[in-house]
């Protein structure tokens, strides 16, 4: 099986929960796809941890939706997936804000997890 397909999908899977998350306004459960000491950076000061996440995602305003597309994977080592994206976040009163996303995930046992998360603004 062509490794940069694994790649992809294991970043879709865990991508596609974020998702999810973002898009029904349930902070805990977006953070709960972060490990533990994951450096997370927004569009705000970054933070590490679980709870820096989850506080990140709960000051965000209702409404808010993260359409992402893959544009690179690559594997730096066993059990880690390292993508770059491009993310469309919607709000329901402003434009759409279009950003880069660079994640890292992390194999934990079965699954997969956000270690790293950073958005850059291309303005």
């Amino acid at each position: 099986m062509n490794t940069s397909m694994d790649d992809k999908a294991i970043l879709s899977a865990v991508l596609d929960r974020w998702k999810a998350g973002v898009d029904a306004h349930r902070p805990e459960r977006v953070a709960a796809l972060f490990t533990e000491d994951a450096v997370f950076q927004g569009l705000h000061p970054y933070s590490v941890g679980r709870q820096g996440v989850a506080a990140y995602y709960d000051s965000q305003p209702l409404g808010l939706k993260a359409e992402y597309r893959i544009l690179e994977t690559r594997r730096p080592a066993d059990g880690l997936v390292l993508g770059y994206l491009d993310v469309d976040f919607t709000f329901t009163d402003r434009p759409a804000l279009p950003v880069k996303l660079a994640v890292l995930v992390s194999r934990v046992g079965d699954d997969w997890y956000i270690a790293h998360y950073q958005v850059s603004r291309l303005d």
